[in-house]
């Protein structure tokens, strides 16, 4: 990786070309998830129209996991040139009229270049940061945490994120975090569900309750790619203060985003996830199970008595 690193984006981009064929063709890399993922998100496209989605997404998937390596110790003036932001003028004024910042954003490529918004926007007492899942390798997981650490932001675990962001409000900072809010939930933590790609799909509410609770204004991250290796993230605000919108409405606004996004160049999402593998049923019958597991319990403890 350190080698690779040290090559032209263009070589790399080649690289990428290459890999493509044995990811896509030989190898498979979750084809049946990926397709099965747009043909059900896409019904009224022809299965030509859904290969040729497919074939461009595996293309990006490519492109990320070389972009990813060269990011790691890229110069400002270069990252500066790759990924612009278009909007965050918005968020330094919320910022700098006394108001933590939420971003909600999807997982599109390339997400990992967005943790150098710490280049645009920020203060001395305003924390940048982004949540992450921590990786089973600690080497590559302290790679990582360093690469997207490089230009200033904070990496904070998903575990810790209540946690680091009521420090920050009791120190009487503001913060400027991004989630990447499209993940599947816990069958513990499913407490909504949305209609997203007509499926039922159970969503992540922990965004919208930590906004509410530090009183944050909340912000979309629309992903663009300009050309291979150049990106733009269009920053959209839909409301000045999470704690004044009904419950859900701001995880039914995001998602509703999150779609129009994802129509827009959907080769640039990550369809290889099993997004919809909780369904409605699947939890009537966990909770079903729940609460005669609870019942019995409470049996056994009176007979016991």
């Amino acid at each position: 990786m350190f080698l690779l690193n040290k090559l032209p984006m263009c070589v790399l981009h080649l690289l990428s070309d290459i890999l493509y064929f044995p990811i896509y063709y030989v190898a498979r890399y979750r084809r049946k998830v990926v397709r099965d993922n747009l043909v059900k998100s896409f019904p009224e496209k022809e299965l030509k129209e859904i290969k040729r989605i497919e074939k461009k997404f595996y293309h990006s998937l490519c492109d990320y996991f070389v972009e990813m390596i060269k990011y790691y110790g890229m110069s400002e003036n270069e990252i500066r040139r790759r990924m612009k932001f278009v909007g965050h003028e918005k968020l330094q004024a919320m910022l700098d009229k006394g108001h933590s910042c939420v971003l909600y954003m999807g997982h599109f490529f390339n997400w990992e270049f967005v943790t150098s918004i710490s280049l645009h926007v920020g203060g001395d007492d305003i924390v940048v940061g982004d949540i992450y899942h921590p990786l089973e390798n600690k080497n590559f997981d302290a790679l990582t945490k360093r690469m997207r650490d490089q230009y200033g932001a904070e990496s904070i675990t998903m575990a810790n994120t209540l946690r680091r962001i009521m420090q920050i409000t009791k120190e009487k900072k503001r913060y400027l975090i991004g989630f990447i809010a499209d993940q599947v939930p816990t069958w513990e933590s499913i407490n909504h569900w949305v209609d997203f790609f007509h499926r039922d799909t159970p969503v992540f509410t922990g965004t919208e309750k930590i906004a509410a609770r530090t009183h944050a204004a909340l912000f979309y991250a629309r992903m663009v790619r300009e050309k291979r290796g150049y990106y733009t993230l269009h920053i959209e605000q839909f409301a000045d203060d999470a704690a004044l919108l009904p419950e859900f409405e701001a995880t039914n606004i995001y998602y509703k985003l999150l779609s129009e996004n994802i129509r827009q160049t959907p080769e640039l999402w990550l369809w290889t996830h099993k997004r919809w593998k909780r369904t409605r049923e699947g939890y009537a019958k966990r909770e079903a199970k729940r609460i005669e597991d609870r019942r019995r319990l409470v049996e056994k403890a009176n007979k016991n008595v």
